[in-house]
């Protein structure tokens, strides 16, 4: 799994990332959207996996967003 940090074409950086790092997901954290980001509560991510599958979440607090990152590997990897 990687993380993309991204600014300008998020969706493509992070494809991108993805297939350069051989991963197997990436997850896209944008600071374009509201909410999202450093200095915040909140955060909005996308998740890229490497078969083509994505996962969009809304803005939530931090701690849901990792929940929300543990339970999509548990999906893919482990169900």
């Amino acid at each position: 799994m990687g993380f993309a940090l991204e600014t300008t074409d998020e969706k493509k950086n992070a494809l991108e990332k993805l297939k350069n790092k051989k991963a197997d997901l990436i997850v896209l954290n944008s600071l374009k959207d509201k909410g999202a980001g450093f200095g915040k509560d909140t955060n909005k991510v996308t998740i890229f996996e490497k078969e083509g599958k994505v996962f969009q979440f809304e803005t939530k607090p931090k701690q849901e967003v990792a929940r929300d990152i543990v339970n999509t590997i548990i999906q893919l990897f482990y169900a």
